[in-house]
C-alpha cells in the first residue's frame, strides 16, 4: 500500500496550529500588558470582546491560508524569506481584521494599544516558532528510520542523472539504499556513493528475498518497463515510472488522467481551483462596486460627451480575450464617433513600437475626453465585461483585431489569461511604455508569477496611478 502525498493546506497542518497557538498567546500577553490581568466581566474591560476577536483571527488565519497558500515551500525557505513570509502574512491577516472592524462599526471599542501590541507579538511568535520547528522537521526528516526504501532502476547512460536528482535530497519521505543498471553488469560497485544490489536477471529475485518498498523505473530503461512494473506491483512493490525528464523544457507540470491516458500536463502558470474561485470572486464584488461610479460617472459625463459630439454614449469594439476569444468591449466613448477611421491616417504617427497605437495630443479625443482619459473614467463601463466573465479585474490589456492580426508566435503569450481591467504594464507606465515588446514582458511576467496577493498588489497600485493620472494619454 502507497501512502499518497499529501495536499499543501493538509500536510502544513502542523504549521497552521503552530501559528494559532502564537496568535492566541500574542493576543493573551497584549491583553494582560494593557488591561494588568483585569478579566472582571463587571468592569469597563469589555472580555468578550477580545474573546470575538480571538475567534475571528482564527477563522481569517484559516482562510488566509487556504486561499494564499501562505506555508508553499516554507520548509526551503531560509530565514530571511521566512521573516518576510511570516510579516506578510500577519498584517494580511491583521488587515482582514481591521476591514471587518471598521465594517461592523466595532473599531472603537477595541483598545489600539493591545491591538498593535499583539501585531508586533504575533510576528515575532510565528517567525521564531517556524523557524524552530522547521529545525525540528528537518532533523527529524535526516534521523527518520521509518522512511520508504527505494530502489533506483535505469540504463548506465541516465543513472548518473537519476541519481543526481533523486537520491541526494535529504527532506524526502524515502531513502534510495540501492541502484539497478540494466544494459551493463554492474554489481557490487557503488554510483555516487550508492550501491549497485542487482542487474536485469536478478533484480526480480532480490526485491523478493529483500526489504524494498518503493522502485523507481527511468522511462528510458526498455520497452517493457510497464510489464516490469506490473511485476513489481504483484510483489507487493510501490512502482513510480518516469514518463518524461522536465528539467528545463517545461516550467509547470501536473499529471492528469484522460480517458485511459495518463498524460503529464503542463502551462505557463497553473492555478489551483481555489485560486481561480477567489479570483473570480473578488471580479464580481470588484465589478458590483464599479458599476456603481459606472453609473455616477454616466450621470456626469453622458450629457458632456453628447454635446460635445453627438452620438452614442458608450463605445462598443470587437477585442481580443483568452486564447484568442472574441468579445464586445465597453468604454465612455472619449473620441468623435469617426475615430476609427480616421485612425488610419494617423498611424504614421504611431508613437508605439509594435502592435499597439498610441499619439501625442490625438487630435480624434474630444475635449472632455482627455479629462476622462487622464484619470482612466473612460475605462469604468469594462466593469460590465468584468461581471460577464469576459474580462478580469487584473490581467492582460486585450488587443483590437487589427493588432491580433499582426501578432507574433511570441505576443500571443500574452493572451494566455484572461483579459483586465488593468496590469502589470499599466502601473509600470501605461503610455510611457512606446515599446510593445515590454506589454509582451510585463504581461508574461505576470502570467508566470501569477497569485492572488499579486493581483491585490496591482490593485492598490492601480489606484495610485489612475488618481496621479500618471503615464496616461
Amino acid at each position: 500500500m502507497y501512502s499518497k502525498r499529501k495536499r499543501s493546506w493538509v500536510k502544513h497542518l502542523d504549521f497552521t496550529l503552530l501559528d494559532i497557538l502564537c496568535m492566541m498567546l500574542a493576543l493573551s500577553i497584549a491583553y494582560v500588558w494593557r488591561f494588568e490581568w483585569n478579566f472582571d466581566l463587571d468592569t469597563n474591560v469589555n472580555v468578550d470582546l477580545y474573546v470575538r476577536m480571538a475567534i475571528m483571527l482564527v477563522l481569517i488565519d484559516i482562510f488566509v491560508i487556504f486561499f494564499v497558500e501562505s506555508y508553499s515551500g516554507i520548509l526551503r525557505r531560509n530565514k530571511y524569506q521566512e521573516l518576510r513570509a511570516t510579516i506578510l502574512h500577519c498584517f494580511v491577516v491583521f488587515g482582514v481584521y481591521l476591514i471587518y472592524m471598521y465594517a461592523t462599526k466595532q473599531s472603537i471599542l477595541y483598545s489600539r494599544q493591545l491591538l498593535f501590541t499583539y501585531l508586533v507579538l504575533v510576528i515575532i511568535f510565528e517567525y521564531f516558532a517556524r523557524v524552530l520547528w522547521k529545525r525540528v522537521i528537518r532533523r527529524r526528516k535526516l534521523l527518520d528510520k521509518n522512511k520508504s526504501e527505494m530502489i533506483v532502476v535505469a540504463e548506465s547512460m541516465t543513472v548518473e542523472r537519476c541519481l543526481e536528482e533523486i537520491a541526494h535530497n535529504k527532506y524526502t519521505d524515502f531513502k534510495v539504499v540501492g541502484v539497478v543498471v540494466v544494459d551493463e553488469d554492474m554489481e557490487g560497485q557503488q554510483i555516487q556513493g550508492i550501491p549497485v544490489i542487482a542487474n536485469a536477471d536478478n533484480f526480480l529475485e532480490y526485491v523478493r528475498t529483500n526489504v524494498v518498498d518503493e522502485v523507481y523505473i527511468d522511462g528510458n530503461t526498455r520497452a517493457s518497463s510497464e510489464a516490469l512494473a506490473t511485476t513489481l506491483v504483484e510483489l507487493g512493490v510501490t512502482v513510480h515510472i518516469s514518463l518524461v525528464h522536465t528539467n528545463f523544457v517545461m516550467p509547470n507540470t501536473i499529471l492528469e488522467n484522460y480517458a485511459s491516458y495518463v498524460v503529464l500536463t503542463t502551462s505557463m502558470h497553473i492555478a489551483s481551483t481555489r485560486q481561480l474561485f477567489f479570483k473570480r470572486l473578488m471580479d464580481i464584488v470588484g465589478s458590483i462596486i464599479g458599476l456603481i461610479f459606472t453609473f455616477i460617472a454616466f450621470i456626469i459625463f453622458a450629457p458632456i460627451i453628447k454635446i460635445q459630439s453627438p452620438g452614442p454614449v458608450f463605445f462598443k469594439q470587437v477585442r481580443i480575450g483568452k486564447n484568442g476569444r472574441r468579445f464586445n468591449f465597453y468604454k465612455f466613448r472619449s473620441m468623435y464617433v469617426d475615430a476609427e477611421e480616421r485612425k488610419k491616417e494617423l498611424m504614421a504617427k504611431n508613437e508605439m513600437d509594435g502592435n499597439m497605437f498610441k499619439m501625442e495630443d490625438d487630435p480624434r479625443i474630444i475635449p472632455i475626453g482627455r479629462f476622462m482619459r487622464k484619470y482612466s473614467i473612460d475605462e469604468l463601463p469594462q466593469f460590465f465585461n468584468v461581471l460577464k466573465g469576459d474580462m478580469s479585474l487584473v490581467g492582460t490589456r486585450p488587443p483590437t483585431e487589427d493588432e491580433y492580426e499582426m501578432y507574433k508566435f511570441h505576443h500571443k503569450a500574452r493572451l494566455g489569461f484572461k483579459p483586465g481591467l488593468t496590469g502589470m504594464w499599466q502601473i509600470s507606465g501605461r503610455s510611457d511604455i512606446t515599446d510593445f515588446e515590454e506589454v509582451v514582458a510585463f504581461d508574461t511576467e505576470y502570467i508566470c508569477n501569477w497569485n492572488i496577493g499579486l493581483d491585490i498588489k496591482i490593485i492598490f497600485k492601480t489606484i495610485g496611478v489612475v488618481l496621479s493620472g500618471k503615464g496616461s494619454k
